[in-house]
């Protein structure tokens, strides 16, 4: 008996012996599905036990049956069965469905068979995927589909090249790239339809050192309108085509009653909206008038009404869908990447004067020294009196202009901003007042100028009313114990600050790292400066030093607002964060209105489970989303502006430096922004020192100093609106080179590395040779 049982527990071990001698086909077969690691050549010789020519004649069989469709063959050279998955491979996350990825095999040669969608089961090993990224995973069937459970995250492929197609004078193409930070030009080998000047995707092709570029899709006319935002969509991956099943779901959830006898009527009310002139939706609307209880004499009573978008956008529909995938609309000069369709993000969600609108709309009570007493959220239905420009809202207070809305709903409104603002300066938040770029087009998308906007009390009132309204929603889901989505702030890193610290050195300004760093602690340096020619720069510095905000499950708190519980809720047609607090709260204050009669939208526009569940997940998703679109507007506004630039290359400008490394400084022209490297090898024959902790260059012989935030003028020698880069040179330098587009291709090239004439103190070692 006791035999018997040692038997069976050996078999187990037995079943794995592969016999001897050289398999069949189906013996090959058996065993790449049933073995656990990938399954190359050595590994199939191993297990047959297979030596010299057999390994040969192995080789041979092999070739046979991938020709016959019966094996495919994967990373690291591991065969499968033709149709499935590799246990072990590459794949690239190319969806996302409500909140799971979806990747497919980076490699797929099956003729006739769409490469498989699989699920990807994330454990937290790879830390935050999002589209486009690239893992090692291992796979495995599961029911009709295809699961992957991460390994590794690896380095995002260059597989597409974004640039323009270039002749040289020897009749040779080239691709000239459009990301600035790329220096290096690449031939093409495969131009397809393409022509001479074409803006282009290509696939790199052939090994290092000689890889050529082939053609794939042709973007047009790169100075085209519209062409600066099409290369930073293709370039980051943007998703800027709605499913045509989304777009079918926009125009049946904007025919959606508004349920005027369940929401709370404000349509009496003169509520108005204040918002860019060149605004293309409207999402807040804004009211106040004075208290009239006795007990908050001198108080305010406000609302900021947001477009109610959780009614029309439900969890698990595929308006759903999209709209977390996106993330957030992404706003460029001359067009907009909504987060919505046009039928809402356009129509049924934007606030339009004198249309009845459905509203989230919450509810402020405001004391006289600028508190919020109290907060309520309601469903509402809204009629825009209407939208004004901050510029007309301002000029029509400051007595420049006529408007009928100036007693019933402006004076009001700055009235209780009084109020608040009191509250501002008592809380003393983060006070960077940088200028920001705007480019004005023509009607034809031509560039008209580059102009820093004007800050108006205008745009602080708006800021102000919408900041309330947000800590209200944080505040408002934390007592009811509910989920929020926070926006999260947090203090500035030790690393940061020392280097802010030695910056500051240069200035004769002291900063302590041992105190209590608050944003007051930031404003108190900035009155320091006064109005002196460093205040920008050292503004720029202290925004450097700041960490970038994100969107969490976990409150951090808002260092730069000076606030214990922040959450976006003013903005859901854009950022799907707001999306979420808004569907937290119809769900903590049971503002759910009857489902829907039509089948095809989902019943609850409350939080569902899978969004209660997956909080974490999609606030890191999101949070990459923004910064891939902040990267994507800054980029096309430096566009723009080389491309203005353009036609004054050779001209002396006012510049100012914005950074300086070992191999030359960077400087923006004054007033209209893009950066523009002023290469250390055109200063002159002498030698200078990079000196790290002041953020300077200086010359050994002359003394000269060339350190950020001084001015200087600047002759423009370059302006490429392809890449948006700029290139100056000093004044007194030889006259600057020709076109962009028509580069000398037989100039000498600029080496890599330190130039020959620059010496570095930042470091112990440099310290060390100066003593």
């Amino acid at each position: 008996m006791a035999s018997t049982q040692k038997q069976k527990k050996a078999a187990p071990a037995r079943a794995k012996v592969r016999p001897a001698g050289f398999p069949t086909r189906q013996q090959v077969m058996d065993f790449i599905t049933e073995s656990e690691p990938p399954a190359g050549k050595r590994e199939i010789a191993k297990a047959f036990g297979l030596k010299g020519q057999e390994k040969i004649a192995l080789k041979a069989l092999l070739k046979d049956m991938a020709d016959e469709g019966l094996l495919d063959i994967g990373p690291a050279r591991a065969f499968h069965k033709m149709g499935g998955v590799p246990k072990v491979t590459v794949l690239r996350i190319v969806d996302v469905d409500d909140t799971t990825l979806i990747a497919t095999p980076e490699r797929w040669e099956a003729e006739g068979q769409p490469a498989p969608r699989i699920r990807v089961v994330e454990r937290g090993k790879c830390g935050a995927l999002t589209i486009g990224d690239r893992i090692l995973a291992r796979t495995e069937e599961a029911g009709k589909g295809w699961l992957a459970h991460p390994m590794k995250k690896l380095a995002k492929a260059t597989e597409m090249l974004l640039g323009v197609v270039e002749e040289m004078a020897d009749g040779k193409l080239w691709l000239r790239p459009v990301d600035k930070r790329i220096r290096k030009d690449t031939p093409i080998s495969d131009i397809g339809t393409a022509k001479k000047g074409d803006l282009v995707l290509a696939e790199p092709t052939g090994r290092p050192p000689r890889i050529s570029a082939r053609v794939t899709d042709i973007l047009g006319d790169p100075f085209a309108p519209r062409s600066f935002s099409l290369i930073a969509i293709h370039k980051h991956g943007i998703p800027h085509v709605f499913p045509e099943a989304v777009e079918e779901e926009a125009v049946t959830a904007s025919k959606l009653p508004l349920h005027e006898d369940k929401r709370e009527d404000l349509r009496h009310l003169p509520i108005v909206a204040i918002d860019p002139v060149d605004a293309r939706d409207h999402d807040d609307a804004v009211w106040a008038a004075p208290d009239e209880d006795p007990a908050n004499e001198g108080g305010y009573k406000a609302i900021v009404a947001i477009a109610d978008v959780s009614y029309y956008v439900r969890p698990g529909s595929a308006l759903d869908r999209e709209a977390r995938k996106r993330g957030n609309s992404v706003y460029f000069p001359d067009l907009v990447v909504p987060m919505l369709p046009h039928q809402l993000s356009s129509d049924m969600c934007s606030l339009r004067a004198g249309q009845d609108r459905a509203a989230m709309a919450c509810h402020l009570v405001i004391d006289a020294q600028g508190k919020v007493k109290s907060f309520r959220f309601s469903r509402a239905i809204i009629r825009v009196a209407a939208v004004l420009a901050y510029e007309n809202a301002q000029a029509a207070i400051d007595g420049e202009q006529d408007n009928a809305l100036l007693e019933p709903a402006l004076k009001p409104l700055w009235a209780c901003w009084a109020l608040l603002r009191k509250a501002r300066e008592k809380r003393d938040p983060l006070a960077l007042d940088l200028p920001e770029r705007r480019v004005v087009l023509d009607e034809w998308g031509k560039i008209v100028s580059v102009a820093v906007r004007e800050r108006l009390d205008a745009h602080m009132l708006i800021e102000d009313y919408m900041i309330a309204a947000n800590v209200a929603a944080a505040k408002a889901l934390e007592a009811k114990k509910a989920p929020v989505m926070y926006r999260v702030h947090e203090t500035p890193g030790r690393d940061k600050l020392v280097a802010l610290k030695e910056y500051l050195a240069t200035f004769d300004i002291d900063f302590a790292l041992g105190q209590v760093i608050r944003p007051s602690t930031f404003n108190q340096l900035i009155k320091k400066v006064g109005e002196s020619e460093e205040k920008e720069q050292i503004m720029t510095q202290i925004l450097r030093s700041q960490t970038q905000a994100y969107y969490a499950p976990q409150n951090m708190g808002h260092f730069g607002l000076a606030l214990g519980s922040y959450a976006h809720f003013t903005s859901p047609i854009r950022r799907y964060a707001d999306l979420l607090v808004h569907r937290a709260l119809v769900g903590a204050y049971d503002l759910e209105l009857p489902a829907p009669k039509d089948k095809a939208i989902p019943d609850r526009s409350s939080l569902s489970q899978e969004d209660y569940e997956n909080m974490g997940r999609v606030g890191e998703m999101i949070s990459g989303h923004e910064r891939r679109a902040m990267e994507a507007e800054r980029e096309t506004i430096d566009r723009y502006v080389a491309a203005f630039l353009s036609a004054h290359v050779g001209e002396v400008v006012k510049a100012r430096i914005t950074g300086v490394q070992n191999f030359g400084f960077f400087a923006t022209v004054e007033g209209l922004g893009g950066d523009g490297l002023v290469p250390v090898s055109t200063l002159g024959a002498e030698h200078f020192f990079f000196d790290e902790a002041g953020k300077a260059l200086q010359g050994v012989e002359s003394g000269d100093r060339y350190t950020v935030g001084q001015r200087l003028e600047l002759r423009l020698a370059e302006a490429d609106p392809i890449n948006g880069a700029l290139r100056f040179e000093l004044p007194d330098n030889p006259s600057p080179r020709g076109s962009p587009l028509k580069r000398d291709r037989t100039r000498p090239k600029i080496h890599r590395g330190r130039p020959t004439n620059i010496r570095h103190i930042g470091s112990s070692r440099g310290k060390h040779k100066k003593r």
